[in-house]
């Protein structure tokens, strides 16, 4: 944990305006906002340029945005948190979303982040978690991608998730 959403946080107690600024700061791509320079810079220490640097700036505009006051449920990866809304709402629409998320290049994952966050409304997000996953979404065998699979399909059939393959389904398979 780095401890960046408990700087935002304190911020945010300290400083009315800090929200505000950083929601505005989704309308431009990542780290291009200056009125947000004051609230992430001081953070980032020796990341001047980058994914990481912009990871930092779309997570804290993500939770800006995402903000509730008295929000006091526990907050979830955003992977359960998409679980969650598709058992809550039954809409399938909420796992195409997810999937063009998973399926997401560098450049559409800003937006696509955003549409979500929004979708999610309700849910409490764990932006912690979020960033740590992000910062490792360009790796080549995409373990956030895969993780959020896996959490968001067994979130979504939790009896189909204990019962390996058989050796004898494996050759029938074949």
């Amino acid at each position: 944990m780095s401890g960046f959403i408990a700087w935002l946080e304190k911020l945010n107690e300290s400083d009315g305006k800090v929200r505000a600024v950083l929601r505005r700061s989704l309308a431009f791509n990542p780290g291009q906002h200056i009125p947000a320079f004051p609230y992430i810079e001081p953070f980032l220490k020796r990341e001047e340029t980058g994914w990481r640097r912009d990871m930092h700036y779309l997570v804290a505009a993500l939770w800006a945005a995402h903000w509730r006051e008295g929000r006091i449920d526990a907050a979830l990866t955003l992977a359960h948190a998409c679980a969650a809304h598709q058992l809550k709402s039954g809409s399938a629409s909420t796992e195409r979303r997810f999937i063009s998320l998973l399926d997401a290049d560098r450049e559409q994952l800003p937006h696509r982040l955003r549409q979500m966050i929004a979708l999610l409304g309700e849910q409490s997000i764990d932006f912690e978690a979020l960033l740590d996953d992000l910062l490792r979404w360009n790796s080549e065998s995409k373990p956030t991608q895969n993780a959020w699979a896996r959490d968001f399909y067994r979130t979504l059939n939790p009896s189909k998730q204990t019962e390996p393959e058989t050796e004898t389904e494996m050759e029938t398979a074949e």
